[in-house]
């Protein structure tokens, strides 16, 4: 059982930045592909973010590529999600999850365990 601990949520003008920080409690962190998402219509949770279990690749959605960056501290335990040029449209609760079986993952059904979601508020 992978438990994952969020932080870093807050609020922040717009074109600010925030930096999200998911610790996992598993020591086989480093094997695992992990990435963020977001509510999106209906329950689907929309893709944000996603690195691989090796922190060499790396997938953005096209509404936050050259904005957000994910990173993984494997020595922490921890991956992390860079927010910059924040706009108000940014708004939203922040996921991070853990898939055991891919090497990187892009959607919410290939994602096993989940963090709680520290909320992004971005004013105008």
């Amino acid at each position: 059982q992978v438990q994952l601990v969020e932080s870093g949520g807050g609020l922040v003008q717009a074109g600010g930045s925030l930096r999200l920080s998911c610790a996992a409690s598993e020591r086989t962190f480093s094997t695992y592909a992990m990435g963020w998402f977001r509510p999106g219509p209906g329950k689907e949770r929309e893709f944000v973010a996603a690195i691989s279990w090796s922190g060499t690749s790396t997938h953005y959605a096209d509404f936050v590529r050259g904005r957000f960056t994910i990173s993984r501290d494997s020595a922490k335990n921890t991956m992390y999600l860079q927010m910059n040029s924040l706009k108000p449209e940014d708004t939203s609760v922040y996921y991070c999850a853990v898939s055991t079986d891919f090497v990187i993952a892009t959607m919410m059904e290939e994602y096993d365990y989940w963090g709680q979601g520290p909320q992004v508020t971005v004013s105008s």
